[in-house]
């Protein structure tokens, strides 16, 4: 009734020289737009949104305020460009010390807390508010005293929790945030060869530009030849003038040793940064090898190595890791039963013989599912084996063969298809197989066997009653069916006897059914 008195929504369209096409409503966007009550910082992309704009104003104040405090870069014709960005920068820090930490969610005792008042009262309890408030300060007022300087600035650097903070939330979002790790912790190089050359142009105005060879001659680009000088010291590259005054020899110590320690700490974090981001691919190179060594060391045939090789180089690309359980163990059931939701449940949800079966034991179901790898040519299941399994093909193609030779091809089972669940509800452990299953090609396969079905029938009766049910119903229909294969109506009178559901059974002595 609801829906049926529900207004259909207006279609706004905008017309442009000679088409016309449907655009979204302004009053979605506001929707959009509008700041909520509170904010999860964890899911909210809006919030990292302006947590990355707060950070390009804390890096601007960072870059340039060391670098108008030094060079003389800011004049009196350039001073108001300056100051209308610095005056950008600290509506910035205001409507994030206003309007935005005083909105965001906090934990406390496992509970997420979106009070308003409770968020204000933890914001304004915290260090990081102390720091926000100190860094808006306006110590620029001491100009009409002192004349402008842009050191009087230098609180607006105290604003550095912003910033790690929009690093924290950019990498939890990111697919690859080793890639973004890498050019942050380029970007500290840069900046602390961007300080070092301040320093260095600092001390060669403080000694006198061109005064001796080893300052700064004040020809060219300052800000270049200032940098230049300072990657060659900060590295320890070497072939620098000489300095000559005591000033300048503490100075040139002090440098090496800080780019010494410094270099070594970026080269370093940088090697782990790759390390982390190539962990993967190492283990799985690591226990490639090592199977190879174990193999030479008992002289396995050539044949069964390159196999071996082929489905370690396939199960890598395929799904970027060897095993996945190893992954979902790391988490709470919860959470692998999530993932295993929309990883298997609409390949589990298209088998007949599950449906209508309780929820909660599909749930339990895909938390037991295994996947397997067969490369081209793998037998999945051989003829005369006992079956305790079911398999569920998630990519790929079997193939299931017959004939008298055992090489005719039945029928070929592609992604979705089932086989085998009969196998898992006959009494006494299992049926025969009476037919060979080959993997044509890569096959990635489901597989559920009769022990694990067991366990967790055991808590769902009434599941398992309806899939004896739908067991005995599925085998009689197919037997009736006369387009069958006669060696396949023995097969099914041989499964359906084995079930225990024929009672008057007696196999025929020939293959006619």
């Amino acid at each position: 009734k609801e829906e049926a008195e529900a207004k259909p929504e207006e279609d706004h369209y905008c017309d442009m020289l000679c088409c016309k096409f449907k655009k979204t409503p302004l009053k979605k966007y506001m929707t959009y737009l509008q700041l909520p009550d509170s904010i999860d910082s964890y899911t909210d992309r809006r919030y990292v949104a302006w947590l990355m704009l707060v950070t390009v104003a804390y890096n601007w104040n960072c870059w340039f305020i060391p670098l108008r405090f030094v060079f003389p870069y800011q004049t009196s014709s350039n001073t108001i460009y300056w100051v209308a960005i610095d005056i950008i920068c600290d509506i910035c820090y205001l409507c994030d010390l206003l309007v935005f930490q005083p909105r965001v969610q906090f934990l406390k005792g496992g509970d997420i807390i979106s009070d308003k008042v409770e968020m204000k009262k933890f914001y304004h309890s915290s260090m990081k508010f102390r720091l926000d408030v100190i860094s808006v300060l306006p110590f620029e007022v001491l100009s009409i005293f002192f004349g402008f300087n842009p050191a009087f600035r230098a609180n607006r650097m105290l604003k550095h929790n912003t910033f790690f903070e929009f690093n924290d939330r950019l990498e939890a979002i990111l697919d690859k945030a080793y890639i973004y790790r890498v050019i942050r912790t380029t970007g500290y190089l840069l900046f602390i060869l961007h300080i070092n050359a301040c320093l260095y142009y600092w001390a060669s105005d403080y000694e006198g530009l061109g005064s001796t060879r080893w300052v700064y001659d004040g020809q060219g680009n300052m800000y270049l030849r200032c940098y230049y000088w300072a990657v060659r010291t900060l590295i320890t590259i070497g072939g620098l003038p000489e300095p000559q005054t005591l000033f300048e020899i503490v100075f040139q110590l002090l440098n090496f040793f800080l780019g010494v320690f410094v270099f070594s700490s970026l080269i370093g974090q940088m090697r782990d940064v790759i390390g982390a981001a190539t962990a993967g691919q190492n283990y799985y190179r690591s226990c490639m090898d090592n199977t190879v060594s174990y193999m030479n060391t008992y002289s396995i045939p050539k044949v069964v190595q390159n196999r071996v090789r082929t489905w370690y180089e396939y199960t890598w690309d395929s799904q970027g890791m060897l095993d996945e359980s190893e992954l979902l163990e790391q988490m709470p059931t919860k959470m692998q039963l999530a993932i295993a939701i929309d990883v298997n449940f609409a390949i589990v949800n298209k088998v007949d013989l599950f449906k209508g079966c309780d929820t909660q034991m599909i749930y339990d179901m895909l938390l037991r599912l295994k996947s397997i790898v067969y490369l081209p040519g793998d037998f999945v299941c051989k003829k005369g084996e006992i079956g305790r399994e079911m398999y569920i093909i998630k990519q790929g193609e079997v193939q299931v063969l017959g004939g008298p030779d055992g090489t005719k091809v039945l029928v070929t089972l592609r992604a979705g298809a089932v086989f085998g669940e009969i196998s898992l509800l006959a009494a006494g452990g299992g049926n025969r197989r009476t037919a060979n299953v080959v993997a044509h090609g890569f096959a990635n396969l489901f597989i559920l066997d009769k022990k694990t079905l067991n366990e967790i029938l055991v808590h769902y009766p009434d599941s398992e009653k309806l899939l004896m049910k739908k067991a005995k119903y599925v085998l009689v229909t197919v037997f009736k069916s006369h387009c069958l294969a006669a060696e396949w109506k023995l097969w099914l009178i041989d499964t359906f006897a084995f079930l225990g559901r024929v009672t008057d059974y007696k196999k025929p002595t020939s293959q006619k059914c």
